[in-house]
């Protein structure tokens, strides 16, 4: 991983770090998996401060580029924006959920339809 920091880009460096990092993951420069500095470690290589790191960390994690797994350490993330991830394990909830109460697909995706429709105001 290659990060550089620009001290004269208007850009603060927590952004740098985190614009950076991110499309270094969607690009596959970082592989899914790959294992991040840890916030001192990547501070004390860049020059910054640590919590200058764990800003853009804590940014990338939000966004879902990046994943904390406790002293394990942080990871890059799956593909696919946290939002997607989150929706999909909301739709998997729902369609065990319709099931054990014994709908039928037509009649859950019907559900499904009309609650979108009324989320986003469209008649």
């Amino acid at each position: 991983m290659t990060l550089k920091i620009h001290i004269d880009d208007s850009a603060p460096p927590f952004e740098q770090v985190r614009v950076q990092i991110s499309e270094q993951a969607r690009a596959g420069v970082l592989p899914v998996g790959y294992r991040l500095p840890t916030v001192r470690g990547l501070a004390e290589s860049l020059g910054l401060a640590a919590n200058t790191v764990a800003k853009a960390y804590r940014a990338l994690e939000s966004d879902g580029v990046i994943e904390t797994r406790g002293r394990n350490g942080t990871y890059v993330a799956a593909a696919g924006s946290a939002a997607e991830r989150e929706a999909a394990s909301a739709a998997q909830a729902y369609a065990e959920r319709v099931r054990r109460l014994g709908l039928d697909e037509d009649t859950a995706l019907r559900t499904v339809r009309d609650a979108l429709r009324a989320g986003y105001g469209v008649g």
